[in-house]
């Protein structure tokens, strides 16, 4: 055989498959060069032909081979294995080494790093050009030793430079509002999982790794700074490239310039979360667990430490809302391979892991205050929230814990944490004053989010305040009366019951139909994504689901659901919701919420790919069993169906011959409406004609807004141009009013212009007569519906979609209101 043939044998035993099988655009799309893949069954990786060890990174879970004809091969064990930093692999050979067919390269513990990968599946790439792979046959059993491949050299027998020592540099300039802190730094580090090379942030002398959430908070990085991404590796432009993308869309934040926060004076509080409270101090006062100094051995603790911190990582998941964005920073912080490998140089020290992880965290904690940044240093209390839950599961979970609190408790702490806050019995709790923190701390955003009064920053004088003190906390005017004279209370209460009152009217009304004015019923109903948002929704007051989430099902987890699974689930959020109609929006996932288990070619638009029904018609086998599921699981009379991202009835009509095909084959005779979602310009045009075919139409606003403005919701940089009471949006929802009625068919609206009262006078005047919130909103929602005239409605409809702006639309709506 020729030298510049060599012979390719699988690197150990496993399913050998084609390279477009590995569920990452970086190896299916031949971004590094043609390739295959084995799915190993043994958890040795031995050499697939003889030759040099170019390189084998800390984290053992990649090897580099220069073979005897000049080609390069990256073995890649598994994906995303970079971020176990070398837990579970251990190398056996070096750079610099030589190697013949079948030696021992790295033996890597194959349960542990199943459990913690992306996937198993080991891309073999030939990093190098000027060579042609000619693979055997794939989709079969081999052996490690088992001949799978044949390379050979091509271009006139010149190969190309290596690319394994690639260097690639770019300078940006980071234009996010509070540059990058925790959520972004999270998202920095996530965009680099998919890459092999080693990647920095500079920022004159000071350098971070980049795929470290703690070393990036520690750089500091501010709105405006420019800053150096260095990358080296074996595809160091792409990994630089993706991160210089991420920081110049505005890495998912404001790309506003942040307005200037006035300079508190010491003790002067700052308001985090508006609203007015009356109550009674307790002091919150958390002290931290005493910790072992010496531990039993650097094994015993290294595995001490990895199952703690997978347990509260998993404690983590589940949330929704504010809480889920907090868990990804979180997560974040409990992946940081450099955080986690100050901890683990600790235990090969013979510390305890519980000693080293505070030691680690606290090491991270003054890095980041030495910055002098106020807006980083309120990731500190993340920082500390992770070192007390890993700490307190490494101690049996003796946790420090939270209060019971007496009701109408004002609670005042040094700090208040978000795992904290999740634990207290906000039914009890009045309002929150914390000493120190900031008002965009995490715990803020859960207190805002929950509609808890809360002032952060109210300085040492605030925790001198005796338990069980009277205390007006006015968080709108960010001011704290320790002791109120009868008059100031008699004041603040006359305030706070009016606003309660008003909130319990409401509510109180909420569970009766609603009625405008003039006796025209208008339908309100609730968005869901739970089976506890359906509990949460009747308890509103809700008429039914207008739209049920589905995705909730499908993302975070690494094989779709079942037919089981999915029908019992929709069964569960039926009875939860008695005989109230519930309408099943079909799967909306792809290019914006890719899964890993539908392998899907990277979008350059992903809004505008292959998402939505779009996904559904491509993989019918998908469609056709989530159809079955929901027929199965929820009653005839109950069940709607909804179609995301229709655009004519070309997407429709297949969807339907699906419906009846599998009503057919489950017996089902009762008729089941099948309704689209108006999100696409083309379909807010197209409305009459597909209202003739469809059995109802609902408006999803939040995508409708995007087309229709041509601003990305996603993308900072734009989002502030979205506003879906635009005039331009308003004329295309008229447009599916008018379509809805003449066919004789419902128009609702269930994106989240819905929720907004503001908005209800305008699109009950547009021909609306379903409107689909979020559960908390529905009781006001009703109310406001309640205090409507429908002649007054559609006037200033017609007034709205003359309008010039959206902002010019929301004063009109004032005025009405006024």
């Amino acid at each position: 055989m020729s030298a510049d043939t060599v012979i390719l044998a699988a690197p150990f035993a496993g399913w050998l498959a084609p390279l477009e099988e590995v569920p990452d655009a970086v190896f299916a799309e031949r971004m590094m060069g043609d390739g295959f893949a084995v799915d190993p069954i043994e958890g040795v990786l031995r050499a697939p032909a003889a030759g040099e060890v170019l390189s084998v990174p800390a984290s053992a879970h990649a090897v580099t081979l220069r073979l005897e004809n000049g080609a390069e091969l990256l073995l890649h064990i598994g994906l995303e294995t970079v971020a176990l930093d070398g837990r579970g692999f251990a190398a056996k050979v070096a750079a610099g080494d030589r190697v013949a067919l079948g030696d021992v390269l790295v033996e890597f513990d194959l349960d542990a790093v199943g459990e913690a990968a992306k996937a198993l599946i080991t891309p073999v790439v030939v990093a190098s050009e000027g060579f042609t792979l000619h693979l055997e046959r794939v989709g079969r059993l081999v052996d490690a030793g088992d001949p799978v491949a044949r390379l050979e050299r091509g271009n006139g027998g010149v190969a190309s430079a290596p690319i394994s020592e690639e260097r690639h540099e770019r300078q940006v300039q980071v234009s996010a509002a509070h540059g990058i802190h925790a959520r972004p730094a999270a998202r920095i580090a996530a965009a680099l999982r998919p890459f092999l090379s080693e990647v920095e942030l500079v920022q004159g002398t000071r350098r971070a790794n980049a795929r470290s959430t703690v070393a990036l908070l520690g750089l500091g990085v501010a709105h405006g700074d420019t800053v150096r991404i260095a990358g080296s590796g074996a595809d160091a432009r792409a990994a630089v490239d993706a991160v210089a993308d991420l920081i110049l869309s505005g890495l998912g934040e404001d790309a506003a310039t942040p307005a200037p926060k006035p300079a508190a004076r010491a003790g002067q509080p700052v308001t985090a979360s508006p609203g007015l409270a009356i109550g009674t101090v307790l002091q919150l006062r958390a002290a931290d667990q005493d910790v072992p100094e010496n531990g039993a051995g650097p094994a015993v603790e290294r595995a001490a430490l990895g199952k703690a911190l997978g347990e509260v990582a998993a404690s983590l998941e589940g949330r929704s809302g504010s809480a889920a964005e907090i868990a990804e920073a979180h997560r974040a912080l409990l992946e940081d391979p450099d955080l986690v490998r100050a901890a683990e140089r600790l235990i090969a020290e013979g510390r305890s892991a519980a000693f080293a992880w505070r030691a680690a965290s606290r090491e991270a904690a003054a890095a980041i205050r030495a910055t002098g940044d106020a807006l980083l240093m309120e990731r500190i209390a993340d920082l500390t929230d992770l070192e007390r839950q890993v700490i307190a599961v490494l101690l049996d979970g003796e946790g420090p814990g939270v209060p019971a609190l007496p009701k109408g408790t004002i609670l005042i702490a040094e700090d208040l944490l978000p795992s904290q806050f999740l634990a207290l019995d906000t039914g009890n709790l009045a309002g929150i004053i914390t000493a120190a923190g900031g008002p965009t701390s995490h715990v803020a955003i859960l207190a805002a989010s929950a509609g808890i009064p809360m002032l952060v920053a109210a300085g040492e004088a605030a925790l001198e305040i005796a338990d069980g003190t009277p205390l007006i906390l006015d968080a709108d005017a960010a001011t704290i009366a320790v002791n109120p004279d009868a008059e100031a209370l008699a004041d603040a209460s006359v305030r706070l019951a009016e606003t309660r009152e008003r909130r319990a009217n409401d509510l109180a009304a909420a569970h009766a139909p609603a009625h405008m004015a003039d006796g025209t019923r208008i339908e309100v109903f609730a968005n869901l994504g739970s089976v506890a948002d359906a509990a949460a929704a009747v308890n509103a007051g809700a008429e039914g689901c207008g739209l049920l989430r589905t995705e909730f099902l499908f993302l975070e987890r690494d094989t779709a659901p079942s037919e089981e699974e999915q029908r019992e689930t929709y069964s569960r959020i039926a009875a939860t919701l008695g005989d109230r109609p519930l309408i099943v929006r079909t799967l909306d996932i792809g290019g914006d919420k890719p899964v890993p288990y539908l392998p899907l070619p990277a979008e350059e638009n992903p809004a505008l790919g292959l998402r939505g029904i779009r996904l559904g018609l491509a993989r019918p086998d998908l469609l056709r069993l989530q159809l079955r599921a929901i027929l199965r699981g929820v009653p005839a009379d109950q069940c709607r169906i909804m179609l995301p991202m229709i655009a004519d009835l070309g997407d429709y009509c297949p969807v339907r011959a699906m419906l009846d095909a599998v009503k057919a084959e489950l017996g089902i005779a009762d008729a089941i409406q099948l309704g689209v979602m108006i999100e696409t310009p083309a379909a807010a045009m197209l409305a009459g004609q597909i209202a003739r075919e469809a059995d109802f139409l609902s408006i999803g606003t939040n995508d409708l807004t995007q087309y229709t403005l041509a601003a990305d919701r996603g993308n900072a940089s734009v989002s502030a141009r979205i506003d879906a009471l635009h005039p331009a949006v308003l004329r295309l929802i008229r447009e599916v009013g008018r379509g809805a009625r003449d066919a004789g068919r419902w128009a609702g609206v269930c994106g989240s212009l819905a929720s907004d009262p503001l908005a209800a006078p305008i699109l009950i005047g547009l021909g609306i007569t379903e409107l689909s919130a979020t559960p908390a909103a529905v009781p006001g929602l009703k109310s406001a519906v309640r205090s409507l005239d429908m002649a007054a409605c559609q006037a200033l409809a017609e007034r709205a979609c003359d309008a010039v702006s959206a902002a010019d639309v929301r004063e009109l709506a004032r005025e009405a209101i006024r």
